[in-house]
């Protein structure tokens, strides 16, 4: 017998979710869309989104779900408005996406799915299969959140509400169960002649509407990328050092975007929002343990941080932190090292010279050895 949609919206909304809404366990009307991109090697990196066993997941939902038949997706707000554009905007401060300002979304969002799921196996009455994901799975959420009709996707390629904006989490499971009713996939897009997005991108990395060169996005930079960072992007990236709001932020939907109820999602101190460049470049294991544990930030460890943080000082204008990044030569992660030979070359030009020069003659890493000849030229 099929299942009652409005029940279980009404316990989505219950447990704490924004949104909610059911779509039939089909293949995404994008995949082909998202091979081409796969193709482009515009994931960059992120080699596991090509894998032949997640393609295969993204073409056969059964494979994810025996008899899969539907697709619940729910939306949690994350936007908070605790902290001014003066703090963010100071370049002696290093600049955190705000949905990663409070604790890890993943360990909010992950529970209360699987408590909807099993609620909804309680009032069935009968064992029901089912998969619950927090942007983990390999499958398009965007794309089936459109098609459950949450929103629309916009040329900055986030899932956008005409009445909430794009500053919400998606997650979402797979299962075997039949509903009463469908929703009606949201129109494809509302964005009409608007680019603010992508004419507001520093870096560039929308090569056309609706599609993003994760290549050269700050935030597939700061945190998907694990390893050196282009020079000719460092100078773009502003004080980014997790993340990325911008495209968000210029979109005119997002004047109707809303402030979260989620307490765990607010920031506890402004350190979990735009800490200090001085702090993070000197930030040692136990202390970036203790300052971001629990929170998104901790997936990147100390050496993603620390190296990203080179890059906010290089671009700060602010010389006062050249001895923290001198000290940073001695470092034991030749990509920290190297990051910093960039950003010491950046605040004192020639006057960096000697300091890499004496560096370089005990340096043994090769990759660190390129960045001080590339900052020698200048």
């Amino acid at each position: 017998m099929p299942f009652r949609s409005a029940a279980l919206k009404a316990k989505a909304i219950e447990l704490g979710f924004n949104l909610a809404g059911i779509t039939r366990a089909e293949p995404s009307p994008t995949l082909a869309a998202y091979f081409k991109w796969i193709a482009a090697g515009m994931h960059g990196s992120m080699t596991y989104m090509a894998r032949d066993d997640r393609q295969a997941r993204r073409r056969d939902l059964d494979i994810i779900v025996p008899g899969a038949r539907s697709m619940v997706i729910v939306g949690l707000d994350y936007r908070v408005s605790v902290v001014s554009d003066d703090v963010l905007r100071d370049p002696s401060r290093g600049r955190i996406a705000s949905y990663a300002w409070g604790l890890d979304y993943h360990d909010i969002m992950t529970p209360r799915l699987k408590i909807l799921a099993e609620w909804m196996q309680s009032e069935h009455g009968l064992e029901i299969a089912y998969r619950h994901y927090v942007d983990t799975g390999a499958i398009l959420e965007r794309s089936h959140a459109q098609q459950a009709g949450i929103g629309f996707i916009g040329k900055n390629t986030m899932l956008i509400h005409p009445r909430r904006g794009s500053y919400f989490f998606l997650g979402e499971f797979i299962t075997d169960i039949e509903f009463d009713t469908y929703d009606e996939p949201h129109r494809e897009t509302m964005c009409g002649t608007c680019t603010r997005c992508i004419a507001a991108c520093p870096t560039a990395a929308f090569p056309q509407p609706y599609v993003l060169d994760a290549r050269r996005c700050i935030s597939y930079l700061t945190i998907e990328h694990k390893g050196w960072i282009d020079r000719g992007l460092r100078p773009l990236m502003g004080n980014w050092i997790f993340g990325c709001d911008i495209c968000q932020d210029v979109c005119p939907f997002q004047r109707f975007a809303m402030d979260t109820h989620e307490d765990a999602f607010i920031p506890g101190s402004l350190n979990r929002a735009a800490p200090k460049l001085i702090d993070i470049l000197q930030i040692d294991d136990a202390t970036f343990d203790t300052q971001f544990t629990g929170s998104p930030v901790y997936r990147i460890k100390r050496e993603r941080l620390v190296r990203n943080a080179c890059i906010a000082a290089g671009n700060s204008g602010n010389e006062a932190l050249a001895p923290a990044l001198r000290h940073l030569l001695s470092d034991a992660n030749p990509l920290i090292r190297g990051h910093a030979v960039w950003a010491l070359s950046r605040l004192l030009g020639k006057d960096a010279h000697p300091i890499l020069t004496a560096h370089d003659q005990n340096e043994t890493d090769a990759q660190v050895h390129d960045e001080i000849e590339a900052a020698l030229t200048l």
